[in-house]
């Protein structure tokens, strides 16, 4: 025979994984997160890849150079959540991954059409990417300065 209230407890439990499960699906939205999502037809696909998360830092002596590589790597989809000036001027544009691997940082070198990527791990930082420009750094063929 089952205790009094133990149904009561039962059904409360699985209430609250259903809502659990639906709490973390619409984080998951909020967040950028990849999920389910339905196609025309109605069948669920998995989404794509999310967009790589950056920082750009300006490591040279030209004024703005940050402002206009962050409009940049926007307008082919990266996610620029900062731009400002490096702590030290550097020659050589560097491309740093942060987190994930070593494709994150081969993505936005594409974009940029330059940079040597390096991995640099940092665990404070909130970014995929940190873009430190140096004084190498040319606006890529075909495009104007911005």
């Amino acid at each position: 025979m089952e205790q009094p209230g133990a149904r009561r407890a039962r059904a409360f439990a699985l209430g609250a994984l259903g809502g659990g499960a639906a709490l973390a699906a619409l984080m998951g939205t909020l967040v950028g997160v990849p999920g389910p999502v339905a196609s025309p037809s109605g069948r669920v696909a998995v989404a794509a890849e999310p967009k790589v998360v950056v920082e750009v830092r300006n490591g040279t002596r030209r004024a703005g150079l940050a402002r206009q590589v962050t409009r940049l790597l926007r307008e082919q989809g990266a996610d620029v959540v900062y731009f400002g000036t490096a702590s030290t001027l550097t020659d050589t544009t560097l491309i740093l991954v942060r987190r994930g691997d070593l494709s994150r940082g081969d993505v936005v070198a594409r974009m940029l059409g330059q940079g040597q990527v390096r991995f640099a791990p940092d665990s404070l930082r909130r970014v995929d990417v940190t873009v430190v420009l140096g004084a190498d750094f040319r606006v890529p063929k075909g495009r104007f300065p911005l």
